[in-house]
């Protein structure tokens, strides 16, 4: 419901992707859904942001036989994600939270956070 999304919008399956209401998507987004996908309600996601839900063994060894696995990926209500913010697998955002183009999302933040850098880490909280 309300939903816009911006081309170019390229995803691997679509099928595991959950959208809530009034969420925008910019261009150039990239949705890797071999797990879930899902994005709450009232969330903008600005251009050129990735959401990686695949892993690959650090062994070549197992690397080399394509092993790999995927893991959801969470973003809740009323986020807003800057540009060129990368989500690896497992991340996951609650509700409230505001993202520095950029930041490279790598594990679990509370509400309310404001989150940036490489690796993102808590740089605040919105009041």
């Amino acid at each position: 419901e309300n939903l816009v999304l911006l081309s170019p919008f390229t995803a691997d399956y679509g099928k595991n992707i959950k959208l809530g209401k009034n969420v925008f998507v910019n261009i150039n987004n990239y949705f890797m859904d071999g797990a879930t996908i899902e994005i709450g309600d009232n969330v903008f996601i600005g251009p050129s942001c990735g959401f990686y839900t695949a892993n690959h063994p650090l062994d070549y060894t197992n690397r080399n036989q394509g092993l790999e696995k995927a893991l959801p990926i969470k973003i809740g209500d009323n986020c807003w994600i800057g540009s060129g913010v990368v989500f690896l697998d497992g991340a996951s955002v609650a509700s409230g939270c505001v993202i520095a183009a950029n930041a490279v999302i790598t594990k679990e933040f509370p509400e309310n956070s404001i989150i940036g850098g490489v690796p993102a880490k808590i740089i605040g909280y919105r009041s």
